[in-house]
């Protein structure tokens, strides 16, 4: 039997106090309260955790335009941009704000991934970067509050380490679309996003399959734990059997439970741990990122939850008092945070949230598989 070594967490202090603005749904603590809670509950040990590095321009021009690397870097010095940069990289524009860390905090999560391959492709077993999963970044420019798009450059350092049959699996509320176009015609990487329909970016419809490699299922409003089991064992986990990729890539974006501000759809969080495991169990390689994700006590929850079952923690039914004051210390703008429900401070896993699977998730995952 293989033995690999323990999961890993990769984290930065670069996300402390780093916000993209006042108003911006990323204005909130995502990654930190997600450290801290998992500390809090003694879930991480310390030659466990790693701290992530920042990516080289070397490193990010792998995928990215030496050009949008250099307007990226002038930006954050001068804290500034032009009408021809806003234009051509969509800096300042488009959701994608001017903030003091707008070039390191992203390499930063670059980094963080592409040293998450590099371990998993010389040691297998798992590795965790919250701070990754920005699935939206194009080559030239940033999208969907994403700037570069770490999630490529993971997989690309995979290749370029040998490996040749990966699975990359989305279950962001949002379509991955910078992810499945990057591998539009390359045969060594499927994508498989799981989303909602008529979300923004507006694209991975049912029979958009990229040239072949791209797996996308749609869901509509209300997409419930119910629904996503039945999509893991008959979507996901069917298109893995066949692939049998040699890595597996998890964007576990946390928007797509019922408490995001930006999207519609019902999941609890104990869908996101189900897929992490079900996938852990069949990954010779894994790494596991965050992505959207709106809510900062639901974020921090999920992910740390996932963290917890990656590890085979049990997660305490009533969390104790130092992770409970973690919690309690957040804060939200939005209308959710005037009267937060108790069980966003004391627990870690919600409530499950089944339901009925709906005809349109069964005729999509049969649609995937044909």
């Amino acid at each position: 039997m293989t033995r690999y070594p323990p999961p890993r967490l990769i984290g930065s202090a670069i996300y402390r106090g780093s916000t993209y603005g006042p108003k911006h749904p990323l204005a909130i603590p995502r990654v930190p309260p997600m450290l801290d809670l998992c500390e809090a509950l003694g879930w991480i040990e310390p030659e466990h955790y790693i701290d992530s590095p920042q990516a080289s321009v070397e490193q990010l021009t792998r995928f990215h335009t030496p050009d949008y690397i250099a307007a990226l870097m002038r930006v954050e010095t001068a804290q500034a941009v032009s009408e021809a940069e806003r234009a051509r990289h969509h800096l300042g524009a488009h959701g994608n704000p001017i903030y003091r860390e707008v070039f390191r905090r992203p390499a930063t999560g670059a980094g963080g991934m592409i040293l998450a391959a590099r371990l998993t492709a010389e040691e297998g077993g798992v590795v965790h970067v919250p701070g990754g999963g920005t699935h939206h970044g194009m080559p030239d420019r940033a999208a969907g509050f994403c700037y570069l798009n770490d999630t490529v450059l993971g997989l690309l350092a995979w290749l370029d380490l040998g490996l040749t049959r990966l699975l990359y699996v989305d279950i962001d509320a949002h379509h991955g679309d910078g992810v499945q176009d990057a591998f539009h015609d390359d045969d060594r990487v499927l994508t498989v996003s799981v989303h909602e329909a008529n979300r923004w970016p507006f694209t991975g419809a049912l029979d958009d399959r990229a040239g072949g490699m791209a797996r996308n299922i749609p869901v509509p409003t209300g997409f419930n734990d119910s629904e996503m089991a039945h999509v893991l064992h008959h979507a996901i986990l069917p298109l893995a059997e066949r692939f049998r990729p040699e890595g597996i890539m998890l964007q576990c974006g946390a928007d797509a439970l019922e408490e995001d501000p930006l999207a519609r759809l019902s999941l609890s969080n104990n869908a996101h741990r189900a897929v992490a495991l079900a996938l852990r169990e069949i990954a010779p390689r894994l790494i596991v990122t965050g992505g959207g994700g709106y809510n900062p006590w639901t974020v921090a929850r999920c992910w740390a939850g996932v963290w917890g079952t990656l590890n085979d923690f049990p997660l305490p039914p009533r969390l104790p008092p130092r992770a409970e004051a973690v919690l309690r210390g957040l804060s939200f703008s939005r209308a959710a945070g005037r009267h937060p429900p108790e069980h966003w401070f004391t627990t870690i896993a919600d409530a499950p949230r089944d339901g009925p699977v709906r005809a349109e998730i069964r005729q999509a995952c049969e649609a995937v598989l044909r």
